[in-house]
């Protein structure tokens, strides 16, 4: 389960990249009543989504040549630069080598060897997003991968993550949970899934990424509210028994997102 009481490995920072982030905080302001907070003038666009004045997520103009709308989740380490060392060693690529944000902390980017993007936030004045596991704010974190077995060998070199397995039904792709290292209980402990992109989602030119998911109260009315504000459906509400209500949409820049009412966000 995710919280702000952060331990490596576990997802501590959210952020959209996005070529309007004015249109961006129209958008998300809409759906999940997030307000918009400009980090200042020195942090080129970038600022902080709120709800009732706390962090759930920040978002910020794309400045990666070739970058595409996205969500990226950040995952805490006390070590930015010994993550750069391990993503190179296990076959990754550091898109963004470890640098200081002013005072807040120290980040990093990377790709995994299937072409998921991700980062690394170490804290120092900043800690982590300020709100997770509640309503119209991120309590999951999943990835959709092109070979499910060599990314969760990468994360475990990089992260000492653990794993679990769950049933997704016959005829289904496998769905692994994900836990920080030295988790006791990992389905209670798990931030995230992994699951292994199936040939039909393949052969419509579906990649590796990562993607988080927003627990809400009504899964329909927020989803309706989403499609109604330009967001673009890949699946519509569902049933997923014994996880909840759930449902995926790219955004109207087309970084994609889902929701979900039920555990785990309300349990």
């Amino acid at each position: 389960m995710l919280s702000t009481t952060y331990v490596p490995g576990a997802p501590n920072w959210l952020d959209l990249g996005v070529p309007d982030v004015d249109a961006a905080a129209a958008f998300y302001g809409g759906v999940f009543g997030w307000t918009f907070q400009s980090a200042g003038p020195e942090a080129g666009g970038y600022g902080f989504f709120q709800l009732d004045g706390k962090v759930v997520a920040a978002a910020g103009p794309l400045t990666e040549e070739g970058a595409t709308p996205s969500w990226t989740v950040y995952f805490n380490t006390p070590d930015a630069d010994g993550v750069a060392k391990a993503v190179e060693t296990a076959g990754g690529k550091v898109r963004m080598a470890p640098d200081d944000v002013f005072t807040a902390g120290r980040l990093a980017a990377f790709t995994d060897p299937a072409g998921a993007d991700f980062a690394v936030w170490q804290p120092g004045d900043t800690q982590g997003l300020e709100v997770v596991m509640q309503p119209n704010a991120l309590c999951w974190t999943e990835l959709y991968t092109t070979d499910d077995a060599a990314v969760k060998d990468f994360y475990r070199t990089v992260f000492s993550w653990q794993y679990q397995s769950m049933p997704t039904g016959e005829g289904g792709p496998e769905y692994t949970v994900v836990a920080p290292a030295g988790s006791a209980d990992v389905g209670a402990a798990a931030h995230g899934g992994i699951m292994q992109l199936m040939q039909d989602n393949l052969d419509a030119g579906s990649g590796s990424e990562w993607h988080p998911y927003f627990g809400v109260v009504d899964c329909d009315a927020t989803y309706a509210a989403a499609t109604e504000r330009g967001a673009v459906t890949l699946f519509p509400p569902m049933d997923v028994p014994g996880v909840g209500r759930m449902a995926m949409v790219n955004d109207p820049f087309g970084a994609t997102f889902a929701l979900i009412k039920g555990d785990p966000t309300m349990r």
